[in-house]
């Protein structure tokens, strides 16, 4: 029987000892409070993976020739909490092997424990959070490994950067940093943000990109839509400035809650996963960076303070 691979790729592109790139798929929906259904999100990003053209136009490459590793899906659904720590240890130990990690989800709560996990392997990390949801409530429902909270903890431990966000509740502004937050009616009037947000980075960069952070007339199958949203092309252009610009160390991709009735949702997914790789690899010694990078800049799993002032980088 034929083995599973990411995109139907070859096998011997598909193997671990490899591949430069490993994806984890986290098929958890135990959090949501409206549509349910995220958790079926990693099988039809998958699905629709295969039916894709695996050559990039605008980066004239096939990054899958990199190899990416399809690991073990994290299944763990006892609580929240036991489900963020399997997520943060899933992705520790393939962040300690040198691999490009990325996952895909899974409602937000799994990017605690991704977000935990690339923060204790890399130093002076920004956590570019692209959302339409503020997510920083300390805790909601009776856990801290909400939805609600998804980057709660990255406010208080990393240099956390918003994007997009035209939903919140007035609770989350005693954390947020405005002036880190770009706000998607604001966007819509200046496109200078773009530059404004790179400049607030650190070298590091993890990206969590909760795809509600688009808009529902292009990206309908999420679990909690808002009007308003990104539009494909300003994201590319924004994500393939960041890949250029900064050393992008892994990413999580989150919330879609597939239709069976919709399959172009399933299928910007995949285009966007895969674009967002081909960003990453697309200068033939990026590989090589990126391993330099890890190993000039992981922090050996020493706790960090909290993320310096613009000042200090």
């Amino acid at each position: 029987m034929k083995t599973k691979t990411y995109a139907g790729i070859p096998e011997d592109l598909a193997k671990l000892e490899t591949a430069k790139i490993v994806l984890i798929p986290v098929p958890y929906d135990g959090t949501s409070t409206w549509q349910k259904g995220a958790d079926k999100g990693p099988d039809a990003f998958l699905d629709a993976s295969e039916n894709m053209e695996l050559y990039d136009i605008e980066t004239d490459s096939e990054v899958y020739q990199q190899g990416v590793f399809l690991a073990d899906a994290v299944i763990e659904n006892a609580s929240p909490e036991a489900m963020v720590e399997a997520v943060h240890q899933a992705t520790k130990k393939y962040i300690k092997k040198n691999k490009f990690v990325t996952i895909f989800g899974g409602e937000h709560s799994i990017s605690i424990g991704t977000i935990r996990a690339f923060n204790e392997m890399f130093s002076d990390l920004t956590v570019l959070h692209i959302d339409a949801h503020a997510d920083l409530r300390e805790s909601y429902e009776g856990s801290t490994c909400n939805h609600a909270c998804a980057v709660y903890e990255a406010s208080q431990t990393t240099n956390l950067i918003q994007v997009g966000i035209r939903s919140m509740d007035s609770i989350e502004k005693t954390v947020m940093d405005e002036e880190k937050t770009y706000f998607a009616h604001e966007m819509a009037e200046d496109d200078s943000w773009m530059d404004s947000a790179i400049d607030q980075m650190t070298e590091n960069v993890f990206i969590t990109f909760d795809l509600d952070a688009l808009d529902p007339s292009i990206m309908p199958s999420t679990g909690t839509p808002e009007p308003g949203g990104l539009l494909y092309y300003e994201t590319l252009e924004f994500l393939k400035q960041v890949f250029e610009e900064k050393n992008v160390v892994g990413f999580d991709i989150v919330e879609l809650c597939p239709n069976e009735n919709e399959k172009s949702s399933d299928f910007l997914a995949a285009k966007l996963y895969y674009k967002m790789l081909s960003y990453k690899f697309q200068n033939e010694d990026s590989e090589d960076t990126f391993e330099s990078n890890f190993n000039d800049s992981k922090n050996q799993g020493q706790k960090k303070s909290k993320f310096q002032s613009e000042d200090d980088y």
